[in-house]
């Protein structure tokens, strides 16, 4: 007797036989319906992780992890904030700046935000420094009105390195003709492009002297901006650092500032985890049709089975086998797939783009131009162990109804 009698059983029932090739079939269809459930997930996925990790590089190079701001406008104590900021044992850098909403005026007219920045600093904070395409960041010197555009910026207003623009602050000034705004010629100094269209589009960096003296400030600041050495742990140091300064200070962290944004993110990855889930439950469908029509066609089996002893559990254990196996192969075969195609996505999509001559992401609508992919295994753990429990319980009914055949009526017309 071959040992364990349910397993021997159940592997030869999958396998085709000369009556039941629609069964067997079925059973072939439930198997690569499982495998595109689950590859399709994890590639998904993965690629929603990199789209996610993508952005929130890009957008951090260019914000900060956290910031210390005054209330009402006024911060004086900025320079004793930024050193008890750094002594923070998470703390990696820490720089002041000014930021103000401003018109530049060149060949055409733009609004911007303009960040008022030290040189020297700065780069402990930001990746500006590593941003720039024309230009350094070393031409930035006080009173001589230097500023570096965002390249998409610098292509709104038609100008370059080297060209002039004008500067709108909202501070405004009373002469003898009357109030008129504060007006200022800056010299382009070089191009930055950091791959985010909104601030490639919309922002102008200057000295922080310069936009002390220019936004009428004196010795003030907008904030202090802070680098941490992991910025998943933002809103725990944040919290921290809020505790320990003393006086009217606001400290926020990126998840703060962009809260919106990447929450909508991570729903719309729970969402797209629900909607591909449903592939694998279709198919899982598919196992219970297989199963019930393998038990119908098994009738006359069945009974000889329980008629020499085999009790209703191992004739369930039989249609287990039989169904879970259908779930395990899929389910590996889709974690094959899903792996190499989460890991070669970009190389897959740029391959398309070339052959069908579209171009499937727009830097102005997705921020990103190409399709990053982070696979991470315990997404991969997670949606193979989705697979199999639903691959498991798909086999219970049809399984349960095997073990309720009655051999007499099963053989009466035998």
């Amino acid at each position: 007797m071959y040992q364990p009698l349910t397993l021997f059983v159940g592997l030869r029932y999958l396998r085709a036989k000369r009556r039941n090739h629609f069964i067997s079939f079925i059973s072939l269809i439930s198997m690569l319906g499982i495998a595109l459930g689950v590859a399709t997930l994890i590639t998904v996925l993965s690629v929603m992780n990199g789209f996610e990790k993508e952005l929130r590089e890009r957008i951090l190079g260019m914000i900060s992890h956290a910031t210390i701001q005054g209330y009402d406008g006024e911060f004086p104590d900025w320079p004793s904030v930024v050193e008890r900021a750094r002594a923070h044992p998470e703390v990696r850098g820490a720089a002041p700046y000014v930021e103000q909403e401003t018109m530049l005026r060149a060949r055409r007219t733009a609004g911007a935000l303009v960040r008022g920045i030290d040189p020297a600093t700065e780069p402990s904070v930001s990746e500006i420094d590593q941003l720039l395409v024309r230009g350094g960041l070393d031409r930035l010197v006080p009173g001589e009105w230097h500023v570096l555009l965002g390249a998409g910026l610098a292509t709104r207003l038609g100008v370059g390195p080297g060209d002039s623009v004008t500067l709108f602050a909202p501070e405004i000034r009373a002469t003898p003709a009357g109030v008129i705004p504060q007006v200022r010629r800056f010299t382009v100094a070089g191009i930055f492009e950091a791959g985010v269209h909104e601030y490639d589009t919309a922002l102008a960096v200057i000295h922080l002297a310069d936009a002390q003296r220019l936004f009428r400030l004196g010795d003030n600041v907008s904030g202090v901006r802070l680098k941490l050495e992991d910025m998943m742990r933002a809103r725990i140091v944040a919290q921290e650092l809020s505790n320990q300064l003393s006086g009217f200070h606001r400290v926020r962290d990126w998840t703060q500032q962009h809260a919106n944004f990447f929450r909508a993110v991570q729903t719309e990855k729970t969402v797209m985890f629900i909607i591909l889930s449903l592939i694998i439950a279709v198919a899982a469908f598919n196992i219970i049709s297989t199963l019930v029509m393998v038990v119908t066609d098994k009738q006359a089996d069945i009974a000889i089975l329980k008629t020499m002893g085999l009790g209703p559990r191992r004739v369930m254990g039989i249609f287990m086998v039989q169904g879970s196996l259908i779930g395990i192969i899929g389910t590996l075969l889709g974690v094959i797939g899903g792996v190499l195609l989460a890991l070669n996505v970009e190389s897959v999509v740029a391959g398309l783009e070339q052959l069908l001559s579209v171009e499937f992401l727009s830097a102005e609508v997705y921020y990103i131009s190409d399709l990053p992919s982070e696979l991470r295994w315990d997404d991969v753990v997670k949606f193979a162990g989705v697979s199999l429990m639903l691959s498991l319980l798909s086999t219970i009914y049809p399984s349960w109804r095997a073990s309720r055949t009655e051999p007499v009526e099963a053989l009466r017309y035998e």
